[in-house]
This record gives structure tokens, sequence and C-alpha cells, in this order.
């Protein structure tokens, strides 16, 4: 009796595999560097985001707003890597970066989504990882870019229910 072998080739390729890897581990590497503070402090807008961002990826994969070029569909090596990889990291670091400061954060964050979907995406079709397929690049800015104002009002409740929480409790006795 053969035993058939399945080898994670057959279900991506291996630049595929590679960017998957380099796109959830450079970013958390990242993190090392933020600070215990800072990652305390935006862990649940990082949750929110990571969270919100795979409901959107489904919804968009069901769609079609865009095509991955490898034959064999699966969210978990197509859409999930984009999700749990850059986007808790770099949403963390925004916050650090710029809370506090709406103006500042909306540019940040606009900067990075133009980066994102004006050349980076041009840069993914190219290597055959991924292309649009039913948006355009504007679509697709505004796509990714509206969950900026989400992420920041979404951060200013956890500040809010912090603040509340620590107004009252009780002061110690003297």
């Amino acid at each position: 009796m053969r035993v058939k072998r399945i080898r994670w080739c057959y279900f991506m390729t291996k630049r595929h595999l590679l960017f998957n890897l380099s796109i959830i581990i450079f970013p958390w590497l990242t993190l090392l560097f933020i600070g215990k503070k800072t990652f305390k402090r935006f862990t649940w807008a990082g949750i929110f985001v990571v969270l919100f961002e795979i409901i959107n990826h489904l919804y968009g994969n069901k769609r079609g707003w865009w095509k991955f070029y490898d034959k064999k569909k699966l969210f978990v090596k197509d859409e999930l890597p984009f999700s749990i990889g850059p986007y808790m990291p770099l949403s963390m670091w925004l916050l650090k970066v710029s809370y506090g400061n709406f103006k500042k954060y909306i540019m940040l964050n606009a900067i990075a989504d133009g980066i994102f979907a004006f050349i980076f995406m041009d840069i993914l079709k190219k290597f055959k990882i991924i292309r649009l397929n039913r948006l355009n690049r504007i679509q697709f800015f505004f796509y990714i870019h509206y969950k900026a104002y989400l992420l920041y009002g979404f951060q200013f409740l956890v500040e809010k229910i912090k603040s509340f929480r620590s107004l009252s409790k009780p002061q110690g006795s003297m």
C-alpha cells in the first residue's frame, strides 16, 4: 500500500510561502521595539483591527475584489496572512506615534494605505501573488483606509473606559 504524501507546495508556491512568512514575521518582530507599556496600551485596538480585517477579507473574497495567482484557493494561505501579519503591528505603531493628534494619525494612515494600494499592490501583482479584480486602486485605497477611523475610535473608547475605571476606583485611606 502506497501512502500519498501531501506537501506544502501542493497548496502554495514556494514564493507565496516565503511571502506569507515574511509578512507575518517581520512586522511582529518590530513589536519587540515598541515597549511593553505601549504594547499593553494598544493591544485591544490591535486585536479589534485584526478581527475586523478578517471579516473584511471574507467579504472582499466573496465579492471577488482580488484574485490570488495560486490555483488552490484557501483563506488561510491567501487572506489570513495579510490580516494577522501587518495589520496589528502597523496599527499599534501608528497609534504609538500619533495617538492624541488625530490629523497626524490620519495623515500617517493615508500615507501607509497609499503606499500599499498604489505601490505594494503593483509589486504583488508583478510577483504573481495577488492582483485587484473588481476594485481599482482608488477604491482599494478607501477599502483599507476607512478602517483607520474605526481603529482610532475604538482606541478612544478603550482610553475612556480605562480613565473611567481609574476614576471610579476608591482612593486608599491615609
